[in-house]
């Protein structure tokens, strides 16, 4: 794993994107940016276990190098589902491959390149959208998530994780400083904390823990719960009902 140092050296002068050189380090930077991230993923495993079928399709939009897919099936028993991870970034593809291949998971996930927002979802039991729709336009998000709605059968699992804002202005403070100790104690300098938010100011469009879970609500889902929150951090789970129920 190459050690993330994108923003050592202060601005990158361009705005974020996933290009190579974000691929290269980009499994550093998750473990070191986005707190408790294994927990999330384990809750995760529980859910499904609790809530899936066998020999199902479980979908990761936007799923960068496959650590969310790779992580699931060494967790969950062997060859009880099928994981199919979409992402529009060409080196985090290659890279997600690699690892998969690496871990010998070749026979129970596959990674195809498209574009999240349009690409057909055949046969999904569960769909994965960890730290993905925060980089939608923030006018698209609705369609994007009813789209997942209408893919999803009777009991079918959603997955939502996102960096989130509060509305309690000195809350919100509060969470983002909090935040930047958690970066400080993860090894990166204030520069490079700096740097990076620059860089995603007009990438990353956060949401407040009320407006994500009134989107999910909007689609369709009757059931939506967070299932992990870290101060700026929520990570929900929601359930397709039938209206009827």
């Amino acid at each position: 794993m190459s050690e993330d140092t994108l923003f050592a050296a202060g601005s990158l002068g361009e705005d974020f994107t996933f290009n190579d050189r974000v691929a290269e380090v980009f499994d550093d930077m998750l473990n070191r940016s986005v707190p408790h991230y294994r927990s999330v993923i384990g809750g995760m495993a529980q859910l499904l276990a609790r809530r899936s079928q066998d020999r199902t399709t479980i979908y990761d939009l936007g799923c960068s190098t496959g650590t969310t897919l790779l992580e699931l099936s060494r967790q969950l028993p062997a060859d009880r589902f099928y994981y199919v991870g979409i992402d529009n970034a060409p080196a985090m593809l290659e890279k997600a491959r690699k690892k998969s291949a690496g871990f010998n998971k070749g026979s129970v996930i596959s990674f195809l390149e498209d574009d999240i927002t349009t690409c057909p979802l055949p046969d999904a039991a569960a769909i994965i959208c960890n730290y993905t729709m925060q980089f939608l336009r923030p006018m698209t998000r609705r369609a994007f998530v009813r789209r997942i709605y209408e893919a999803l059968p009777e009991n079918g699992l959603f997955f939502l994780s996102e960096k989130t804002i509060s509305h309690a202005t000195k809350l919100n403070r509060d969470f983002i400083d909090i935040y930047h100790q958690f970066k400080r104690q993860q090894g990166y300098s204030e520069l490079e904390i700096a740097a990076k938010r620059e860089a995603l100011e007009n990438v990353l469009i956060p949401f407040s823990l009320e407006e994500n879970k009134a989107l999910l609500m909007d689609a369709g889902f009757r059931e939506v719960e967070p299932y992990f929150t870290w101060f700026n951090f929520t990570s929900f789970v929601a359930v397709k009902r039938n209206a009827t129920l």
